[in-house]
């Protein structure tokens, strides 16, 4: 599908604002490794990073390892992961990543797209976050629900999949920028783009932004 009039346009300016604004990039998760980030971003799916914040410092010391997670009894890490939500899914879902990670790469998280998608709960965002954080280095850009809403009100991209919001972000943006952008968008997304109550009244993109998909009260 073609990009939105403007897209090219607003995309590096856009950025440029939110790199001033914004401090430098940090990842929202704590983590001690790519395993525990691995891990952590599975367990952020439909949950706030704060939470997982919460959750993982007594998962990861009752099982620090691979080995140790995979062959942990199902029911006490359901009971530690319960307040991430979706905690059965969640925990069979850690539970079978470590395990493969142990099976298939030798207890160490892999690097490449294609072998990290191939774990159970791992999708591109996850892959993308990994990727970004522990090596410096991605094969896309991570899009979640803030990056995908901040993207659409730009018009960046008119696609709601967010397969197809990260396509159009990385046509829009240079390979150098894929691993920066994303954590822009989730500020920005944060303070003044909000779902339900955007402060376009005070954003500093509110001259370059069309505001695609924001009720018309909150557009002045």
């Amino acid at each position: 599908m073609a990009l939105p009039r403007g897209a090219r346009l607003r995309a590096p300016e856009a950025l440029a604002r939110m790199a001033k604004e914004h401090e430098p990039r940090y990842c929202f998760l704590d983590h001690g490794g790519p395993f525990q980030l691995l891990v952590a971003v599975i367990l952020s799916a439909q949950c706030t990073d704060a939470m997982v914040n919460k959750v993982t410092p007594e998962l990861f010391r009752r099982w620090p390892t691979p080995q140790a997670l995979a062959k942990a009894p199902r029911a006490e890490v359901e009971k530690v992961v319960y307040r991430t939500g979706f905690y059965r899914a969640k925990a069979k879902n850690i539970q079978g990543c470590a395990a493969m990670l142990v099976e298939r790469f030798g207890g160490e998280v892999p690097r490449r797209m294609a072998d990290l998608m191939s774990l159970p709960g791992v999708a591109r965002k996850t892959a993308n976050v990994v990727q970004g954080n522990v090596w410096g280095q991605s094969e896309g850009v991570c899009v979640d629900t803030h990056v995908g809403r901040v993207a659409r009100r730009l018009g960046l991209t008119a696609e709601e999949d967010p397969v197809g919001v990260e396509e159009d972000l990385m046509r829009l943006y240079p390979e150098k920028d894929w691993i920066e952008a994303p954590y822009h968008f989730i500020q920005l997304g944060r303070s003044f783009c909000d779902a339900k109550k955007p402060d376009c009244a005070n954003c500093y993109l509110a001259d370059l932004c069309p505001k695609r998909g924001v009720d018309a009260r909150h557009g002045h």
